[in-house]
């Protein structure tokens, strides 16, 4: 037995009775009060009314609907948020940024647009979405839907990515990874740098397993296999990361070296080489799309170190790609998870660092610009402890 979708019911300007699916791949719930909208409701009110909970149903034209999504983020960003107390640490003001971050997502997601059965758009000067929509949604069900416009542009937006792909240099100068909605994106060079670069471990030969637990997008799969591993042995539990990772495998050629799997972290048996690139802030996701980016209570980080020992080989390593900005945030400190991996038998036997140059890491104005400045990602060399 399935779960039924839920759905929002409204009256049309001819006075008819309306229903539509509500889709929402951020799991954001439907607004209880909706409202008409188009082209006559001007910025001020349409801020009013969302602040107030209110989805505003576009009836006019897309282009119009997209200028007033940026005059509310133009009010939501310039009204003073209502702090208790100003951040006086990194970690009160990582929440504070979060939490400013959930309220600005929650006004901007009340600008609802409706999709026709077929994922066309039935506004006017609409694009055609629907090869982005049936890349995430699937096959049309036969429903019409209504779905945040924000977030329907998030969905063209992946949808560019994944034709246009991300450039990985350490897998050739032309290779791509092409990311899915919902699947994190290799942007972040320096962690896949580390894993092309770290030398192989003492003894460790191309013919021997090797384990990448959280596959996402395949590309350190990828980076392995190019580096001559044979037998890698890649998981995940999202469905989508896996057809990302199939997907972007077979593009590269790489996929008879590499054997996808559905699991919670380890697959069966051992492997001479085990690869983990877990979400790097222990803090709870708004959103499911957010797990790749945050672990609450470091889950998986845990799972991970827990399990460690019993899937490697006597004389393996393992690479755990980890940045420290959860401890420059004062969310976790190192000696927290260092204790957690002593505590299941594994102990750090090596390191090496790579400095960060995403955009934020030098951009004075974002509110975590200290610690984004300091960040370091490692790549932790772990084996079984001596007994």
């Amino acid at each position: 037995m399935t779960d039924t979708p839920p759905s929002l019911s409204w009256t049309d300007a001819q006075d008819l009775p309306q229903q539509a699916r509500w889709r929402s791949e951020a799991g954001v719930p439907a607004p209880r009060r909706l409202q008409l909208a188009d082209d006559t409701l001007n910025a001020d009110t349409a801020y009013r009314l969302a602040c107030e909970g209110t989805g505003l149903l576009w009836q006019g034209d897309f282009h119009n609907a997209r200028q007033l999504l940026q005059a509310l983020a133009r009010r939501v960003d310039r009204k003073p948020r209502k702090l208790k107390a100003p951040a006086t640490t990194l970690s009160e003001a990582f929440h504070q940024h979060r939490q400013g971050q959930a309220q600005r997502a929650r006004v901007l997601g009340l600008v609802l647009v409706p999709v026709n059965a077929d994922y066309s758009v039935p506004l006017r000067r609409a694009p055609d979405l629907r090869q982005a929509l049936q890349e995430v949604w699937g096959e049309p069900d036969g429903q019409p839907s209504v779905v945040s416009l924000r977030e329907l542009l998030g969905l063209v937006g992946a949808h560019e990515w994944r034709k246009k792909g991300v450039p990985v240099p350490a897998l050739g100068p032309d290779a791509r990874i092409h990311p899915y909605y919902g699947v994190f994106s290799p942007v972040r060079g320096e962690y896949v740098d580390l894993v092309a670069k770290a030398p192989w471990p003492a003894g460790f030969t191309p013919d021997q397993p090797v384990f990448d637990i959280g596959v996402g997008t395949g590309v350190l799969s990828a980076v392995l296999a190019k580096r001559g591993a044979r037998q890698v042995v890649a998981t995940d539990q999202d469905p989508r990361a896996l057809a990302c990772a199939g997907a972007n495998l077979n593009r590269l050629k790489l996929s008879a070296q590499v054997q996808l799997q559905q699991t919670d972290l380890f697959p069966p048996g051992q492997a001479a080489l085990v690869v983990c690139n877990p979400p790097w802030l222990p803090a709870r996701p708004s959103s499911p799309i957010e797990y790749a980016v945050y672990d609450p209570d470091s889950r998986m980080l845990r799972g991970f170190l827990q399990g460690l020992a019993a899937h490697l080989s006597p004389d393996g390593e393992a690479w755990l790609i980890l940045s420290d900005l959860a401890e420059l945030l004062g969310l976790r400190s190192r000696e927290q998870w260092q204790t957690w991996a002593q505590e299941a038998g594994i102990e750090v036997v090596g390191r090496r660092d790579a400095k960060p140059q995403h955009p934020k890491a030098s951009d004075p104005s974002d509110p975590l610009h200290k610690a984004r400045s300091a960040e370091v990602t490692s790549l932790w060399r772990l084996r079984r402890a001596a007994a």
